[in-house]
C-alpha cells in the first residue's frame, strides 16, 4: 500500500539517495523537471540534500509517496514568500517512478499537496509543465485551468527548447482572507 507523507528537512536528507534515483529515472524518461540528461545520481542527491534547509524554514514543503520503504513518488510546494502573495504556492517536482505510473499516484500526490494548501489557508496554486506532456494531461484531469504557454521557455532533458504551459487552481480559502494574508480584510 502506498502512503503519502510530508517530510522534514532531516527526513529529506535521509531519503536523498532514493529521491535522487527517482529524479534520475524521471529525467532519463524524458520529463522536463529542470535537469538535463544524463543526470549524475550524486549531483541529484546533493540537490535534494540542498533543499533540507528550505523545508525546515517552511519555504518548501515536500511529500513522499512510499510503497513500503521505497520512495515511489514525490511532490513539492513552494509557498510564495512576499507579503502580497502569501495566499498562493507553486507546485514543483511532481515525479512518479516509471513502474508506478498509470495507477493514480501522481493524482494522489497532487491531491495531498492541494489538501495541505487549502488547510493552510492558501487559495491559489500555480504550476508550469512542458506543453503536450503526460503531466499536462494529469493537471487538466485534476481540474487545473490553463493560463497560457510560452514557446521555448525551458529545455527538455535532451537540451531542446520546448514550450511550457502555465496552470492555476483556485482552492477554498479561509472565511477571512485577511487572516492568512496578514492584512485588513475590510
Amino acid at each position: 500500500m502506498t502512503e503519502i507523507v510530508p517530510v522534514s528537512g532531516p527526513e529529506l536528507v535521509t531519503y536523498a539517495d532514493e529521491l535522487a534515483a527517482l529524479l534520475v529515472d524521471t529525467v532519463d524518461g524524458g520529463a522536463s523537471v529542470g535537469f538535463l540528461a544524463p543526470l549524475d545520481r550524486d549531483v541529484a542527491a546533493d540537490w535534494w540534500r540542498g533543499r533540507a534547509a528550505a523545508v525546515d524554514a517552511g519555504a518548501l514543503r515536500v511529500w513522499l509517496a512510499r510503497d513500503g520503504e521505497r520512495v515511489a513518488g514525490t511532490i513539492s510546494l513552494v509557498p510564495a514568500p512576499l507579503p502580497n502573495a502569501r495566499h498562493r504556492a507553486e507546485v514543483a517536482k511532481l515525479m512518479v517512478r516509471p513502474s508506478g505510473r498509470g495507477r493514480g499516484l501522481g493524482r494522489a500526490l497532487l491531491a495531498a499537496a492541494e489538501k495541505w494548501a487549502a488547510a493552510e489557508g492558501l487559495t491559489l496554486l500555480v504550476l508550469d509543465t512542458e506543453t503536450g506532456s503526460a503531466a499536462e494531461r494529469l493537471y487538466r484531469a485534476a481540474g487545473w485551468t490553463e493560463c497560457g504557454s510560452v514557446p521555448g521557455y525551458a529545455c527538455d532533458p535532451a537540451g531542446v527548447l520546448r514550450a511550457t504551459t502555465f496552470y492555476h487552481k483556485a482552492l477554498d480559502g479561509p472565511a477571512d482572507p485577511g487572516a492568512t494574508m496578514g492584512g485588513d480584510a475590510s
